[in-house]
Order: structure tokens, then C-alpha cells, then sequence
């Protein structure tokens, strides 16, 4: 990808392919960040990709503490229908969904796209978490509050910090997702100056004028970039927490 972007128009489509970009050029970088339409997908993905991640996070969060901590009625009954709507495929509720949020005036904004992003992820999101909060015995909590810990003390010191890992991980996931979603992105968003990065980049497959496979691989570069910079962020962190022991000493 990296090394198609690099080459001219007529060197990327001759029989012989080209491995090393020698006297590359940078032509397909300036046509794709010019005009600017490249940065506006760029906040509006931005945007929308972390609303995404917060949000989902937090209820999904609140959600799996609840079905792993607690019995209640209709526990399993939930469990259950996170699976079940995973099943149903995106593309059968793009009219509910557009109706809706045509309904509350949520077209073509940030707000209207990261709710259905987040009723998107939320499920996967619940049940990955559920497995984390699994994994953290309860007999932890029930020694810090005998130590004086209150409830939630024992959560804040000792639960919580064992959990980071889950979080992070159903963050990567989250963001990568919302990241490269396109098909919600091309229903919700309708307006040019409010297309998110892949739907953007689409417009360098043109049916008339042919594929711009230098802008494409382009584009595609940079809309790589943030996804390896947040990976890169995290990943430390991902594994201090996988190696940490529940018990010192």
C-alpha cells in the first residue's frame, strides 16, 4: 500500500510490478490532501470514533458488572439476547435506522452516527467485558473490605485496576471498528462535508474516470496512521496489565 502510493499513475497499472519506489513521488499525497476534504473526514472520524469508544465502554462496563456480580430476573434472558443481535445483519435496520434518526434531526451529525455505532459495538462489547469480569474472583473484593475497604473502595483499589486490560482491549476493538465502518457512515452521512474517512476515500473510485489507485493507496496510508498511533499508545499498558498479579509478596 505504502509503496503504490509512492508511484506515478503509470507505473502502478504496467505488468511488471515495482517492489522499490525508486524516484518516487509524493504527487498522490498532494492530491489527496488537497482541498481540504481530507481533514473534515478526518475531525469527523475523530470524532465520532472516540464518542464511540467512551460511551460504548461505559455502559458495556456497567452492563457486564452487572450480569457477572448480580442475580437477578432475567439475567440470562439478557445474556442471551446479546447474542441474538449480533445475528441480525446491519444492512436490515438501515431504514428503522435512518427514519429514526431523521426523526430526531440526527442526519449527517456526529451524534446521530455514534449512536448507531455504539448500538453497533455494544453487544460484542458487553460480552467480551463479561468475560473479563469473570475472571477477577469476588473472594478479592470480599478480603479489602474486611481489611476496612468500603464496597466501593474495593472496587476502585482492587477490582478496577485488574480490569484495565479488558478495557483496553474492547477499546482497541471498539475504535478499530468504528474506524473503518462504511456502510452506516454512507447511509447517516449524506452531506460532502460530513463524510467520515472511508466513505471519503471512496470518491477516488470513480466509474467514469476510472480507479485512482495513487490517491487510493494514499489515502488508505493516512487513514492508517491514527489506528497504528492508538495501538501503539496502548499496547503497553494492554500488556503491563496482562502480566500484573492480583496478589504482592
Amino acid at each position: 500500500m505504502v509503496n503504490t502510493s509512492l508511484l506515478p499513475r503509470r507505473e502502478i497499472n504496467v505488468p511488471d510490478p515495482t517492489f522499490i519506489p525508486l524516484g518516487g513521488t509524493l504527487d498522490n499525497y498532494r492530491r489527496v490532501l488537497e482541498g481540504g476534504r481530507f481533514f473534515d473526514a478526518l475531525w469527523m472520524s475523530l470524532g465520532v470514533t472516540v464518542a464511540t469508544v467512551v460511551v460504548s465502554l461505559a455502559f458495556a462496563f456497567l452492563a457486564a458488572l452487572a450480569v457477572t456480580r448480580f442475580r437477578f430476573r432475567g439475567r440470562k434472558s439478557f445474556i442471551f439476547a446479546l447474542l441474538l443481535i449480533q445475528m441480525i445483519p446491519v444492512e436490515g435496520l438501515f431504514i428503522s435506522q435512518y427514519k429514526m434518526l431523521e426523526g430526531f434531526h440526527l442526519l449527517n451529525t456526529i451524534a446521530g452516527l455514534t449512536l448507531v455505532y455504539v448500538a453497533n459495538v455494544l453487544p460484542f462489547t458487553v460480552w467480551t467485558l463479561r468475560g473479563f469480569v469473570a475472571g477477577v474472583p469476588y473472594e478479592l473484593e470480599e478480603a479489602a473490605m474486611m481489611d476496612g475497604c468500603s464496597r466501593f473502595q474495593a472496587f476502585r483499589k482492587i477490582t478496577f485496576p485488574l480490569l484495565a486490560p479488558g478495557l483496553v482491549a474492547t477499546g482497541v476493538f471498539g475504535f478499530i471498528q468504528a474506524w473503518n465502518e462504511f456502510t452506516l457512515a454512507v447511509v447517516v452521512m449524506t452531506r460532502d462535508d460530513k463524510k467520515t474517512l472511508p466513505v471519503w476515500l471512496a470518491g477516488f473510485l470513480d466509474a467514469n474516470r476510472g480507479i485512482d489507485w495513487g490517491g487510493v493507496m494514499a489515502g488508505s496510508t493516512l487513514i492508517a496512521i491514527p489506528v497504528i498511533v492508538f495501538f501503539l499508545i496502548v499496547q503497553g499498558r494492554m500488556v503491563s496489565g496482562l502480566t500484573a498479579g492480583a496478589v504482592k509478596g
